[in-house]
């Protein structure tokens, strides 16, 4: 399909693969998209800016930057910041077409019904979109799909109207007479309120005339504070809606001082706000703030999640704004064709976005269409011509899921090992990442179907980085479709789900059937310290003590890894010590011991600060304090192991010291976790046979271990 994409100032239209419908999600062939002249072209010419004076503007960005440089070294962090700028963004937020599938959990929707749909995360100027089902509405009859492409701008311009509070006779300025402000005329007139629109533009407050306003204010006609208060007989305006966009505070200033005692002013524009004291203070004015399409924005829950809020507790949400715009269309209260200035088909979409800014006159509104027929648009795979042949008896890897560590960790690694290992192919949820991705790695194609890729008879092995709540079942099918497979930890966040996964081989040992090789993402066991301490501690005449410190730092409890996706921070990221724990004692648990500290607050959950204590077969005593409430500006990783009278003290991944010996530690320059090795491991695997990197014993174990934990943090045990 085609997607329009933004790529260091200019904007490419590109063919990526079309996107599948996922659980509480509508995919939708896009008749028309709505460019947004404000946000988009702001976001363009952002986009442009030297990555220097960007650095500039962004110092905390920098930082960051700066940490990964001396945590991941030089080569890996250009890796990735260059990859980023490569991939481009996309673009649109506002858009209308047909239903071709819907996702599970969705009952109100059908394929073939004409729907709009919102949100700068999914309704992108795309021949084809995937769009929760919160920020999707059906479209009216007598609506043609051109007009319901608008949607966003007009649940925008709704929700600054609904925090206006108007009444009927009301006086209000609209200052900014862009589309906004535009259609905020036409709904103030249709709400029975008297209108006085202004903008610097003569030809805009003349269109805003036509459209409803009761007086539209030049710049030649004078002050306008003056005239304001002129036409409300002195008292000033009941209220003003700002819908421009400029760095001046003096719009604001100007807003203030039109209204009356008591007067209310919205904010829905961008504009400066260096608010003076005296231009409030004395007439008790409200100053308020319109968050975009209306309550659910910026709330992943209400948005990503499906969860809507009761009508009768908070009546306007940004889905019923889309909805009551689209029927205020319907009955003729809002007049789009005065404002659609031109139509483009998506092959053109870069003239459009020209036009807009630099055409004369300037362009109020500019609509995007997609003539092609919707079977066309659908395709899930992009080959890469570009892509890097593979060497004789190389391991050909297809990577499922490409976030920020797959692509800022293992695929460099597997680029850096070309004579043993290949990136066959890019599979994740959104097109324009998997292209973008495959083509800066060399992969032969891009797509968003897995099933394309475990049905690929040349894709030797699957590496599995999606969200954790995915790993168990994709992982299964990979199995089950002959393929090997390298899954992220954790293996699965349920108990349930690992031991499927052990059932898998023990059934295929019961056959006496040839199984894949199953490597769970446990990299710290690969890293040189863990080695080292490996080699030093395997002729040990008594059972070890080992003690690790995990400062993992605080997460906010809305973020995903809290959540069903991620399982929590014991299951999702203290597994890895787990392994660790047996891979350095090579013995079962026997027991285990769990305190936690009890929150007193809402910031942190029960499972971010505890301490684990195992024993194992061997008489050996590990202990793992996990903690949130550290600093960050700590190591992250420290770990003391005693034994036969040495000390072996673990540095953060960045070295290890021998206490009670001469013998030798490992030091690195950079932080070196094991995932080089690890993936190096697993291609060996693949391509010679022989033991597995992990035992499934040991991969079971981990999980067990973290699940024995996250009983006794529940008070299951």
């Amino acid at each position: 399909m085609k997607q329009v994409l933004v790529k260091q100032g200019q904007v490419l239209v590109e063919e990526v693969p079309a996107p599948k419908a996922e659980p509480g999600t509508v995919v939708v062939a896009i008749d028309h998209s709505c460019i947004s002249a404000g946000t988009e072209l702001s976001g363009m010419q952002a986009s442009a800016v030297p990555l220097w004076k960007r650095a500039l503007r962004n110092p905390d960005k920098v930082l960051t930057v700066l940490k990964m440089v001396t945590t991941e070294g030089v080569g890996r962090t250009k890796a990735v910041v260059e990859g980023r700028l490569a991939s481009g963004d996309p673009t649109g937020y506002s858009v209308a077409g047909t239903v071709m599938e819907v996702g599970a959990g969705v009952a109100d929707i059908a394929p073939g019904e004409r729907v709009a749909c919102a949100g700068a995360q999914a309704a992108h100027h795309a021949e084809v979109v995937r769009v929760p089902r919160n920020l999707v509405v059906k479209v009216p009859d007598g609506v043609s799909l051109a007009h319901a492409s608008t949607v966003t701008l007009g649940a925008i311009a709704l929700q600054g109207v609904r925090r206006l509070e108007p009444t009927l006779g009301e006086s209000f300025v609209v200052i900014g007479l862009g589309i906004l402000g535009q259609l905020t005329v036409q709904m103030l007139k249709a709400d029975g309120c008297r209108v006085i629109a202004l903008d610097l533009d003569a030809s805009r407050v003349a269109l805003a005339e036509r459209l409803g306003a009761d007086i539209g204010l030049r710049q030649e006609d004078g002050d306008a504070i003056e005239r304001v208060a002129r036409l409300t007989d002195g008292y000033g305006a009941d209220g003003v809606i700002i819908t421009a966009a400029t760095k001046s505070s003096e719009v604001v200033s100007s807003a203030f001082k039109m209204c009356r005692r008591k007067g209310r002013v919205v904010l829905v524009g961008d504009v400066g706000l260096d608010i003076k004291r005296e231009d409030i203070y004395a007439k008790e004015l409200d100053f308020r703030i319109s968050t975009s399409y209306g309550p659910g924005r910026y709330d992943a829950r209400y948005e990503e999640h499906g969860l809507d809020y009761p009508i009768g507790y908070v009546r306007w949400t940004e889905n019923r704004n889309m909805a009551e715009y689209l029927r205020l269309v319907a009955d003729g209260k809002i007049d789009l064709d005065a404002m659609i200035s031109a139509v483009y088909p998506v092959d053109e979409a870069a003239g459009a976005y020209e036009a807009l800014k630099h055409g004369e006159p300037r362009p109020l509104m500019v609509l995007l269409s997609y003539p092609r027929p919707v079977k066309e648009r659908a395709q899930r795979v992009v080959p890469n011509p570009l892509a890097t042949p593979a060497h004789d008896g190389s391991v050909r890897i297809a990577l499922i899921g490409a976030g920020g560590f797959a692509k800022g960790m293992h695929l460099p690694n597997i680029k850096a090992q070309p004579e043993l290992m290949t990136l066959h192919a890019v599979c994740t949820r959104t097109g324009h990442n998997a292209q973008a991705t495959a083509r800066q790695y060399g992969a032969r194609y891009a797509t968003t179907d897995v099933e394309q890729v475990l049905a690929d008879p040349e894709a030797d092995a699957v590496l599995i980085a999606t969200r954790h709540d995915l790993h168990a079942g994709l992982a299964l099918k990979a199995l089950a479709a002959g393929k090997h497979v390298l899954v992220e930890k954790p293996l699965g966040i349920t108990r349930d789900e690992v031991e499927r996964v052990v059932a898998f081989f023990e059934e295929r040992e019961r056959e006496g059937a040839a199984a894949p090789v199953l490597l769970t993402g446990f990299n710290r066991r690969f890293s040189p310290f863990a080695v080292r301490l490996k080699e030093l501690t395997a002729r040990r005449s008594d059972p070890m003590h080992i003690v690790y410190r995990m400062n993992a730092g605080y997460i906010p409890l809305d973020h995903w890894v809290h959540g069903p996706e991620g399982g929590g921070r014991n299951i999702g990221e203290a597994c890895h010590i787990y392994d660790l724990f047996t891979y350095l004692t090579d013995a079962r648990v026997t027991g285990v011991q769990v305190a936690a500290v009890e929150p007193r607050t809402g910031t942190y959950a029960r499972n971010d600060n505890f301490t684990a204590t195992f024993t194992f077969e061997d008489g050996s005593v590990a202990t793992l304090v996990y903690t949130a409430l550290g600093s960050a500006d700590y190591p992250k990783e420290q770990a003391e192991v005693f034994s036969d009278g040495k000390i072996y003290v673990l540095d953060d991944y960045k070295a290890l010291r021998v206490v009670g010996s001469p013998a030798k530690g490992v030091e690195t320059k950079v932080v070196d976790k094991g995932q080089a090795a690890e993936i190096a491991a697993f291609a060996r695997a693949v391509r010679e046979g022989g033991d597995w990197p992990i035992p499934l014993w040991q991969q079971e174990q981990a999980m067990r271990m973290a699940f024995d934990v996250e009983d006794a943090l529940r008070g299951e045990r």
